[in-house]
């Protein structure tokens, strides 16, 4: 007679052909061996040809593979706890049925609660075809990870190993009726009541599959479904786990993503009664929950919407997140070494909110800065033999404005500022020294102020970016101008007549603007020595690539 399995890997199914079929490859590939693994594989009424898939299957293995067949729940909690009341395992595993495992998971987890006596084992999770998969709790192996000090609550699905004396000695079952989240009641309760819990961060254990149509369930379910079922799971939190830090660190998820995700870009366009509906639902929640530590702890986008939702400021958060779907965001109000965005709301009696709520605490903000930074005019001055390089920037600040700069700056920004144009300087970095003259003035909206520069252009042949320098609540920025469909300067040459530069203002493929000056007859050896290095950047290229 067969022994007990090392492990029961539960799949709920409902119509993942033909994400099935390499799901199941996957589990009877484990190099944990089929004599220590238990499938249990529950149909929920398929349409397709997964319940066909799932009985081909278990006519292989029948010593591991077990099918049972159902009608349609609507969910995947049904069927789990279904095969739960069967699972024999000492451990169980949960999977979805279009996902897959690394071959080594199951052995390397049941070896790492074996060894350190884990309740709960978290593989490391990876997402395919564009699905997003948070990676904070998976920097390095830990035999005892905390709920409350890591960043587990950001990672609640439950596709973890589970020791089941553990599930069945405080009878932990899914809630059927919730149409999104039902795996986090149960993950967030096992996490509370482990003894331990241990992290696997040193092998890939699950591939999380966003299908083509993305019709998996956390892609498909309307907007008050989600946030009743985030309610729920925020209440049963608020029961396991009692107010004050700890609390705070599991429900600051649920304000950062669930109800984050319910005031996202769509949200504008959204009927009116829905987009009350939706503020009020947010409120009620932020009024339990929302603590000052919550607050304090998220970033200041999602943090005035959630204040504006609580606010009943429906105008205002339509407001604030329109203008960040069109890309021009808050400005910034700067007061020392503080700075405020300021979104709609913002010291507005009507709204009533705390000045907190807008600060920046401690976060970058490279992109709402770049996004902000508009090139308003350019050109050249020349007087005799000397050149100057002039522009009008527009720079999304106000207040304390003292200090901001525009440089001529060489090398290209890190390959980590592309996406935001912007980058946050580590401090004690040099910054280029001062050149020319710098006038601010308030812009004529008062919401930002433009920065009038002349740069005098030095003799020498280089390409130069054109930066942005401020201070923004303590922190030095450094922003790439962009220049894409404006007109730039047609090139001028100056210096002495016997050796002329050639000066260009130029658009780069970044869509940042670029001076790039050059002696026009250089010495033929230099012209040499820039054809050889140009060629040595090159082959480092394709070695590199290779």
């Amino acid at each position: 007679m067969r022994s007990a399995p090392d492990v029961t890997v539960v799949i709920a199914v409902y119509n993942t052909m033909p994400y099935l079929t390499e799901c199941l490859n996957s589990l009877l590939g484990q190099s944990i061996g089929r004599e220590r693994l238990e499938i249990v594989a529950v149909d929920d009424g398929s349409t397709d040809d997964s319940g066909a898939e799932l009985d081909r299957f278990a006519a292989l293995y029948p010593d591991t593979v077990k099918v049972l067949h159902q009608a349609n729940s609507g969910g995947p909690a049904a069927p789990s706890n279904r095969a739960l009341d069967v699972a024999t395992g000492r451990y169980v595993y949960f999977i979805g049925s279009d996902d897959y495992l690394g071959e080594q998971a199951l052995e390397r987890m049941v070896k790492y609660g074996d060894t350190h006596g884990s309740d709960v084992v978290v593989g490391k999770m990876v997402g395919t075809n564009g699905r997003y998969v948070h990676q904070a709790l998976y920097k390095k192996n830990d035999p005892d990870v905390s709920l409350y000090d890591s960043a587990l609550p950001f990672t609640l699905a439950n596709t973890k190993l589970f020791r089941r004396d553990l599930v069945e000695k405080y009878k932990l079952r899914f809630p059927e009726h919730l149409p999104v989240g039902s795996d986090q009641p149960f993950t967030i309760e096992a996490c509370v009541r482990a003894a331990k819990i241990s992290v696997v961060a040193d092998y890939t254990c699950y591939y999380a599959v966003k299908r083509g149509d993305a019709s998996n369930i956390t892609y498909r379910a309307d907007h008050l479904a989600r946030l009743r079922a985030t309610a729920e799971i925020m209440d049963f939190t608020a029961g396991l786990v009692e107010a004050g830090p700890q609390r705070d660190a599991v429900l600051r998820r649920h304000f950062t993503w669930e109800l984050a995700k319910l005031v996202q870009d769509d949200f504008p366009a959204l009927g009116r009664e829905l987009r009350r509906e939706i503020c009020a639902g947010i409120a009620q929640l932020a009024d339990r929950y929302f603590t000052d530590g919550i607050r304090d702890a998220m970033d200041v986008k999602r943090r005035v919407r959630i204040a504006l939702a609580q606010a009943g400021a429906i105008d205002e958060l339509t407001e604030a997140i329109t203008s960040e779907t069109n890309r021009t965001g808050p400005s910034f109000l700067l007061e020392g070494d503080r700075a405020y965005a300021r979104y709609p709301g913002f010291r507005a009696a009507r709204t009533g909110l705390a000045d907190r709520v807008f600060e920046l605490l401690g976060e970058s903000v490279p992109g709402p800065l770049a996004q902000g930074t508009e090139l308003l005019a350019s050109a050249w001055e020349q007087q005799g033999e000397a050149l100057t390089y002039t522009a009008s920037v527009r720079v999304p600040v106000v207040g304390d404005v003292d200090g901001i700069v525009l440089g001529l700056v060489r090398g290209a920004m890190p390959k980590s500022a592309d996406k935001s144009g912007a980058r946050r300087l580590k401090p004690g970095h040099r910054l280029p020294a001062p050149r020319g003259e710098m006038t601010l003035t308030p812009a004529e909206d008062g919401s930002a102020t433009v920065l009038h520069a002349r740069m005098p252009l030095e003799l020498v042949t280089a390409r130069q970016g054109v930066r942005v320098y401020l201070r923004v609540a303590g922190s030095t920025y450094e922003i790439a101008v962009r220049g894409e469909g404006l007109p730039m300067p047609l090139a001028r040459l100056w210096g002495p007549e016997t050796d002329p530069y050639r000066a260009s203002a130029l658009v780069n493929p970044k869509g940042r603007v670029v001076v790039d000056t050059a002696q026009l007859h250089p010495p033929k050896r230099t012209v040499v020595r820039r054809a050889l290095g140009a060629a040595v950047r090159r082959l480092k290229s394709r070695l590199k690539r290779k």
